[in-house]
């Protein structure tokens, strides 16, 4: 499986970080942790952009976050048009800060800065497969 499976419309078929994908079919969001310096990358990347080395481990996302900023996005990229109006956001849970949409299920009036959320995979009517915030 490649990643051409992943998101709601996908422009590459194949990255070096293709296990992203079959991780969220199995409902697991994880991220990239550099072997040498230990820096935590979301989304995930193959090469450290520090230290410049390629020794990644997969790392897990979970527990809470908090909001750090959001916005609504009223005016989709090629591709995307349909799905506007939605919020993205930055979340940060600790190790990483994770950049994603919050699920259509809440209300955009109750969406926070400081907000606790968690980070759930997401099987897309396209078959497709991405994240989403959701509440805590």
């Amino acid at each position: 499986m490649g990643f051409e499976k992943f998101g709601h419309v996908s422009f590459t078929s194949q990255t070096k970080t293709d296990a992203f994908v079959e991780y969220l079919v199995k409902d697991e969001i994880r991220a990239t942790k550099c072997r040498k310096c230990g820096r935590v990358f979301f989304p995930p990347q193959a090469d450290c952009s520090s230290c410049l080395e390629s020794d990644m481990d997969w790392v897990k996302v979970e527990g809470n976050g908090k909001i750090i900023s959001f916005t609504k996005v009223n005016y989709g990229p090629t591709g995307f048009e349909s799905d506007v109006p939605y919020i993205l956001a930055l979340a940060d849970f600790g190790e990483v800060k994770v950049f994603g949409r919050f699920s259509k299920e809440i209300p955009e009036e109750q969406i926070k800065v400081g907000m606790e959320v968690k980070i759930q995979a997401v099987s897309l009517p396209n078959g497709q497969v991405s994240y989403q915030f959701i509440r805590d």
